[in-house]
């Protein structure tokens, strides 16, 4: 069985990063990450680990690496959708495009400003 807190605790050493800089970082209580108490990680805190580490979530909870780490400049149509809509109910692209249109004038508000 796959222990995702060993995980971490192994991309921490590989990165020559103390575990306790990283369970401080992310508001987790010292020692939360021992592998012995725990193996899986409750999915919001591996999405917190994963921000921290920049990597994608899915690696910390299966251990599989799929490419380099995430660009943060470099956002989907998807990011947004679940960061504004929070990736519940069906997002229509009709109510994407108005996010787009107001992201758009404020933008051209504040160019205006300067």
């Amino acid at each position: 069985m796959f222990n995702s807190v060993e995980y971490v605790r192994q991309i921490c050493k590989a990165r020559g990063l103390a575990v306790s800089a990283l369970e401080k970082a992310c508001g987790f209580s010292n020692g939360y990450l021992n592998p012995r108490k725990m193996s899986r990680l409750p999915y919001d805190r591996a999405v917190a680990i994963a921000a921290y580490l920049e990597i994608p979530v899915e690696q910390i909870l299966t251990g599989e690496e799929k490419g380099a780490p995430r660009d943060r400049s470099a956002v989907s149509d998807e990011d947004i959708k679940f960061a504004l809509f929070g990736g519940s109910g069906e997002i229509t692209d009709a109510m994407f495009e108005e996010v787009k249109q107001f992201a758009a004038f404020v933008k051209q508000r504040e160019a205006g400003k300067g």
